[in-house]
């Protein structure tokens, strides 16, 4: 019910994004700075019964934050230009950089299957940003940013192997995003947009975002993950582009041409076998994880 509930609520995610009238950016620090406040009371709940906790974790949750505070600007930047749902397929190619950067940094083993479905998934990549190799270039900007944001959070899974050994999932998950919160508050101030002016409907997306996304949402998968078989988790989780997908339609009038349902099928076909190649290596795989 967790996973499920989880599952539903993220997959909403983009449509909050698009709501908001704001740029991405701010639409990013009030989902980090909302979520880690109404987390801050478990947190603290939690705290007082543990012991000084360890520099170097906190140091890689900072780390880790920061990527993610990254990754959450380039999803809803990516949003505000195209819509919701291109880049949200996008953003779950993390997979494919968590495997990649596994090989260059960790010298993991990668078997002909993991090449095969990075090729797929690249393949309907390109379809989908438009790209073709006729001599036409009708680049898709969200996509773009769909691809940087899972290159981002890719980034974060990785950092976040290392952190949660030394932390347990909500210390982690509480500093991270303290970390994301500060770097996305340095972030709008760098572009020069504004944090105040905008619409009680834009707010109320606000909210919706940081105590309903990234406060419940989030806390959910990371609950379900921690009682249910990855391969049960992982292949669930890419249903959140397509309830995007399906809640855009109608919502919103974004609804995909036949060659975008197409390059997106081979996306998420991409991603299962390359999360597949690493489950039968490893005894725990990394999660395909959701997008922001």
């Amino acid at each position: 019910m967790a996973l499920a509930i989880g599952i539903l609520i993220i997959g909403s995610s983009a449509i909050f994004t698009r709501l908001a009238d704001a740029p991405g950016s701010v639409v990013s620090f009030y989902r980090m700075a909302i979520g880690t406040a109404v987390l801050a009371i478990p947190f603290a709940s939690t705290f007082r019964v543990k012991r000084k906790l360890p520099a170097r974790g906190l140091w890689i949750a900072l780390l880790a934050g920061i990527l993610f505070g990254l990754d959450l600007a380039a999803w809803a930047s990516g949003i505000t230009i195209s819509g919701a749902t291109i880049p949200t397929l996008m953003g779950n190619m993390a997979p494919v950089w968590v495997g990649l950067g596994a090989w260059l940094l960790f010298k993991e083993i990668l078997g002909l299957d993991f090449w095969a479905g990075l090729a797929v998934a690249l393949a309907g990549a390109f379809v989908v940003m438009g790209l073709d190799f006729s001599g036409n270039f009708d680049l898709n900007q969200g996509a773009l940013f769909g691809m940087l944001s899972a290159f981002f959070y890719g980034s974060y899974m990785l950092v976040s192997q290392r952190g949660r050994i030394v932390l347990d999932v909500l210390t982690f998950f509480w500093v991270s995003a303290l970390g994301g919160t500060i770097t996305l508050f340095f972030l709008v101030m760098i572009l020069g947009d504004s944090f105040t002016g905008y619409s009680t409907a834009t707010y109320l997306n606000f909210l919706a975002l940081g105590a309903l996304v990234q406060g419940g949402g989030w806390m959910l998968i990371n609950y379900a993950q921690g009682y249910l078989p990855a391969s049960l988790v992982s292949p669930a989780l890419l249903l959140q582009p397509v309830l995007t997908a399906m809640i855009a339609g109608p919502l919103l009038g974004e609804w995909l041409t036949p060659t975008e349902w197409l390059g997106g099928a081979a996306v998420l076909l991409g991603i299962i076998i390359v999360y597949r190649s690493r489950t039968r290596k490893q005894p725990i795989a990394d999660p395909i994880a959701p997008a922001p």
